[in-house]
């Protein structure tokens, strides 16, 4: 059975942006629990399927279990940064008719404690989406010099106060391991003079340390550039992102993709000569006020979606 603890983001309006046909080939490179390839299911006929993608191996054997009783769900265990190899090896690339990301941390991740993603629940300092692999937030903290810290809760977490928290954290190590997620929680708030309303004090660096340690901005920018190769003429992408380093990345790349060749502005080209990948990307779009009333994590989402030029190239 598939897990229902997870409410899934903006699933009418994923649904909505890849208008799939019957027999479409989709891909969920994010596949969480499942909620945004339900929801897809229900549009496809016998022949269409859906790869459910994701890098963490519980979702995946949630998502395994599924298929055993959905012929049309095909289950891929990879980061969304090796889509184009494990398209080719599907036999399906430049056939897929929709793709959708939802970037970030899911519930049932942030909901369970011995994953390490949230400052609300004490737990082991992991933060790893596959715990197999890499190294534990724990560990990195462990060796990091101060001057690296700082520069990944600035990169990441746009942390005003990252020099004070940086120096808190070595000066806690130094008498102790920082091993849990309440022990780093309770450090940062100690050490952030102001509160930002609605925000926890920990919220920045927490979100900075899971970037990095998953390497999440390298993989999206990994990702978008492949997505695009994969799709149909035609196909669409759709991407949820939840804070601006991941939306500046997407509204970036849909820009810049739009364009049409750069030839030189004097050269003789008819209109139908240049071809754009993508088509003039949807204006980007927020989760209703209804939905966010039922899903408060909801709040920060914003969907943007493109579609492959017929005559695109990648």
């Amino acid at each position: 059975m598939l897990a229902a603890a997870h409410s899934p983001v903006m699933t009418a309006e994923v649904v909505k942006a890849l208008d799939p046909d019957e027999d479409s080939i989709l891909v969920d490179a994010t596949f969480g629990r499942g909620g945004h390839t339900r929801a897809l299911l229900d549009r496809l006929g016998a022949n269409g399927c859906i790869y459910a993608m994701d890098r963490d191996p519980e979702a995946c054997a949630i998502a395994r279990d599924w298929a055993q009783g959905e012929r049309r769900l095909k289950v891929v265990h990879a980061p969304f940064s090796k889509l184009s190899d494990e398209l080719h090896s599907a036999g399906i690339a430049g056939q897929v008719s929709g793709i959708v990301l939802d970037l970030g941390v899911s519930s049932p991740q942030l909901d369970d404690p011995g994953r390490g993603f949230s400052f609300m629940r004490d737990g082991p300092l992991d933060m790893r989406m596959d715990p197999s692999q890499g190294v534990p937030v724990q560990d990195w903290l462990a060796d990091v010099s101060e001057e690296d810290l700082v520069d990944v809760l600035r990169r990441f977490g746009e942390e005003r106060y990252a020099r004070r928290i940086a120096r808190a954290i070595v000066d806690a190590r130094n008498e102790a391991p920082l091993t849990t997620t309440g022990a780093l929680s309770s450090l940062v708030d100690a050490c952030v003079p102001i509160r930002e309303p609605g925000k926890h004090p920990a919220t920045r660096t927490f979100q900075a340390l899971r970037l990095f340690i998953n390497q999440e901005l390298a993989e999206l920018d990994a990702v978008l550039p492949q997505a695009i190769e994969m799709l149909e003429p035609g196909g669409r992408l759709v991407v949820i992102s939840f804070h601006s380093l991941e939306d500046r990345r997407v509204k970036r790349f849909f820009h810049d993709v739009a364009k049409a060749d750069p030839f030189p502005p004097d050269l003789p080209i008819r209109a139908d000569e240049i071809s754009p990948v993508i088509l003039r990307p949807a204006k980007p779009q927020r989760p209703s006020a209804d939905e966010v009333a039922g899903n408060p994590r909801a709040r920060s989402a914003i969907l943007r979606w493109a579609q492959k030029s017929p005559g695109g190239h990648a």
